[in-house]
């Protein structure tokens, strides 16, 4: 027995010795080769995909965040070389590997080139500048931003991280001539304010209100397509698309865990994970999660969210790649209608007369929505010069709502005078679900006739959105009889009709929803079963968009001419699919020009003329009941003339842009703001805007780099139901506004891995949305920012200060009873580690 246990060692040993002599001969036999990827500018590339190719042998690897790889070859001999990343020329070289040693190959370095960029997005970026250089939904083609004859300006990941920008309002604020109009995912683009509740993303419009931000955890970028695009997307605002780009998976393992907290009782979490999913790198993953739990400066206030962001990129070759992606993004909060002033009247207003933190509700409001996205993109090169393309989006979007708000009048005392120490208020409650679909499709075919270039886009878009049926709206409002039932309004000669009251001395009529007290505020829970509710069932509604285009970008020696052409159809039924269904039909061409003239290597200018149609269905889906419907009044309809110059310095590493612009638009569609009928549209006539753009982005040296702009903005009615307001000033716009941000990583030995952030924000003063008997003062605001991201540590501390001066500032405003306050001096710590 002792033998045989010594054979069975001895055996085990011998095979131990064989196996180590294997890998050991290996070992020798293998050659590391080392290398580095930049650009021009001498900025590392990193997720640059190396080839190296010998006969039938092929290995591959990735370039590091500092462009650097590392391969091991099995033996020596030529082999050719090919590199590829997104946004650069493809190289190939052929080098001579010697049998053994370490072997350092010179800098590859890559030129940049619209050519190789994906024709769909598929592959996240790894770029490391404030700004992304190029967009997919501009023109449905793969171009970079310089060879758009249009402005459009960008916010990458990296600007929304250094600013620790948790909702969108906090990074659309260092786009030039975009305005926050309130509290909501509501925003003015070029003195025009927005009319459409969706949200573009990926190029593809959804369904839902603005009332909620979204969080900005799982976004790549941000792009704002200046002036209207209606001959690339369906329906968009006159004054500008604000487009979000997902993040999308990379072919390198990385993962980042980010933790936050500061002022207002705030705590943010936010988790990136992606890379291959497989060893041949063709199955790539993301994963984004992003947390909110946090109260605010104002009364009542809170926002408890998540977002849920998974996506697969599978690219079996070099022609065919496909994503799929979810966001599943709930949230629940309370509705802010903003801040209420008292004792007003024109051209004597306090708008200190109540704090900031004021605010009219009940603590048992609430905002719930719940929104559910799936979306799918195919992109398909049938040969070297046709693709086709194809996505579709799927998005189920719900509502909760309970809040009590002012009914924008003060309370009356029997005699029908304003007592101006009550507000008049309603409350409402309101469920409702929509579903759209949206697909788009289109053949991309570059080829050539005679000396001429061509890029043609051939596609058809269709949309739809359902009002599914099972939603309803609930209100009370107006003042009490005595006989138990409401009515709209006060009739003071018939007050022995009515339930009275004394406040403060005074006789009044008993409200239906009691006033709430601007000297004397109290907030309580609040028992639905004392109003007297208004119930309407919010009836079932579709809308259909059906749109073909053609574009063709024709290129000679430097000059590029854009020429596009949209056919659109729209469909709108109330009451869907019910005995008392109503369709409207409405249809639109479209025309696009745009030329481009590249006047050096580094300078491009262009000039561009736009057409922009926009059904009024669904500026006006808030409103429940009709007459009329928005699609009863006539289309938005709007032209843009524009032109400008673009250019890129230092290798690629600095931007500067300049565009002169002119938009016009008629037929607008507004609130009345009538307190007897909160919903009552009426069509205001047109306006037009003219200004300046100046904005700049980029690396003064490679680590300083700096994102500023600058815009002048003239906006004014050029007709309307009241003569008297032709030709004085748009609402809600400033003339003036400017920002920066800039950051400045420390190179000493002692303060390595030190940086310090700066910024600035400035706007002028605006009207309010529905009155114009005041003005909201101007105002500049300064942020500052520490970080520490030591160069051997894979972690990164920062602390952003906003607001370092507490100014005292209003975003926006409505009317005396809603205006938008500013956030006070505030304070964010952020931990973020990556793998």
């Amino acid at each position: 027995m002792y033998h045989l246990y010594i054979s069975r060692i001895v055996m085990r040993a011998g095979f131990l010795f064989l196996l180590l002599s294997f890998f050991s001969a290996v070992a020798v036999a293998q050659v590391s080769v080392k290398g580095k990827v930049t650009d021009k500018a001498g900025n590392a590339i990193q997720k640059a995909t190396i080839r190296f190719k010998n006969g039938k042998d092929l290995l591959h690897t990735s370039s590091d965040t500092s462009g650097k790889f590392t391969i091991l070859l099995s033996k020596s001999g030529t082999y050719h070389i090919t590199l590829s990343a997104i946004g650069f020329g493809t190289i190939s070289e052929s080098h001579v590997i010697r049998e053994s040693g370490d072997q350092a190959l010179n800098t590859f370095v890559m030129p940049v080139s619209s050519e190789e960029l994906q024709t769909v997005e598929i592959v996240g970026t790894n770029g490391k500048k404030y700004y992304g250089n190029y967009s997919f939904s501009a023109t449905k083609t793969a171009s970079l931003n310089k060879d758009i004859p249009q402005a459009i300006a960008s916010i990458s990941k990296e600007l929304i991280a250094d600013r620790q920008a948790a909702v969108l309002a906090d990074a659309i604020k260092n786009v030039t001539s975009v305005s926050q109009s309130s509290f909501y995912n509501q925003f003015a683009i070029r003195g025009i304010n927005q009319n459409e509740e969706g949200v573009i993303i990926n190029g593809m419009r959804t369904r839902q209100y603005y009332f909620n931000q979204p969080l900005t955890s799982n976004l790549e970028r941000i792009e704002v397509i200046k002036g209207p695009a209606s001959a690339t997307f369906s329906s968009v605002d006159p004054g500008g698309s604000i487009n979000l780009v997902t993040k999308k998976p990379l072919a390198q393992d990385r993962k980042e865990i980010s933790l936050s907290g500061g002022s207002f009782s705030t705590v943010r979490g936010a988790l990136d994970f992606t890379g291959p999913l497989n060893a041949d790198k063709t199955l790539l993953y993301r994963l984004n999660l992003g947390y909110e739990d946090s109260k605010s400066f104002r009364d009542l206030q809170y926002r408890k969210g998540y977002i849920i962001a998974p996506s697969f990129s599978y690219i079996p070759n070099e022609r065919t790649s496909l994503n799929v992606e979810a966001i599943i993004n709930n949230s629940n909060s309370r509705l802010d209608r903003g801040q209420a002033i008292f004792g007003a009247v024109a051209g004597q207003t306090d708008l200190n007369s109540t704090p900031i933190s004021f605010n009219m509700g009940a603590s048992n409001d609430r905002f719930n929505s719940q929104d559910l996205m799936l979306m799918a993109n195919l992109a398909h090169k049938i040969t070297q010069n046709i693709s086709f393309n194809v996505a579709y989006m799927k998005q189920n979007w719900t509502e909760d709502l309970l809040e009590h708000r002012t009914n924008n009048a003060f309370a009356v005392d029997e005699n029908n005078q304003p007592i101006r120490t009550l507000a008049g208020m309603i409350a409402v409650q309101r469920q409702q679900k929509f579903s759209t679909d949206n697909l788009s499709t289109y053949l991309s075919i570059n080829t050539r006739t005679s000396v001429l270039e061509h890029k043609i886009v051939l596609g058809y878009d269709r949309i739809s959105t359902q009002k599914l049926r099972g939603g309803g709206i609930n209100t009370a409002q107006g003042y009490r009889l005595k006989d138990g039932t409401v009515v709209a309004r006060y009739d003071a000669t018939k007050k022995d009709l009515y339930q009275m009251t004394t406040v403060n001395g005074v006789s009044a009529p008993v409200p239906n929803v009691e006033h709430f007290n601007l000297s004397n505020p109290v907030y309580t829970l609040k028992n639905l079963n004392d109003y007297v509710f208004t119930k309407v069932e919010i009836l079932p509604a579709y809308n259909l968009v059906n749109g073909i285009y053609l574009q063709d970008q024709i290129k000679y020696d430097k000059v590029t001419l854009t020429l596009g052409i949209r056919q659109e159809w729209y469909e709108d039924y109330s009451n869907y699919k019910l005995a008392t269904q109503k369709k409207i039909y409405q249809h639109k061409l479209l025309p696009r020009i745009g030329v481009t003239y590249e006047v050096t290597g580094n300078i491009n200018v262009y000039g561009t003329y736009l057409q922009g149609y926009q059904p009024q269905g669904n500026t006006s889906s808030l409103v429940i009941v009709p007459p009329p419907a928005g699609t009863n009044f006539k289309p938005l309809e709007s032209n843009l003339k524009e032109i400008g110059a673009k250019s890129e310095w230092l290798d690629g590493s600095l931007m500067v842009n300049l565009s002169l612009f002119e938009i016009n638009q008629k037929n607008l569609l507004m609130n009345a703001n009538d307190p007897l009928d909160v919903n009552r549209l009426i069509e205001r006539g047109s306006q037009r805007s003219r200004g300046i753009e100046v904005e700049s982005s980029g690396f003064i040296r490679p680590n300083w780099q700096f994102n500023v702009g600058y815009s002048y903005v003239k906006a004014i009615v050029t007709n309307d139901f009241n003569p008297a307001v032709i030709g004085s000033r748009v609402q809600n716009t400033p003339e003036h506004s400017a920002s920066l941000w800039t950051r400045y990583n420390l190179g000493s030995k002692k303060l390595n891995g030190f940086g310090i952030g700066a910024g600035a924000q400035f706007s002028g003063n605006k009207l309010p949305l529905y009155i114009r008997d005041f003005l909201l003062p101007g105002y500049t605001i300064l942020d500052a920012a520490l970080y520490y991201a030591p160069s051997s540590s894979k972690v990164q501390l920062s602390m952003n200060i906003n607001n370092i001066l507490n100014k005292t500032y209003w975003v926006g405003a409505q009317n005396y009873l809603r205006l938008f306050p500013g956030t006070p001096r505030n304070v964010m710590f952020n931990v973020t580690y990556r793998i």
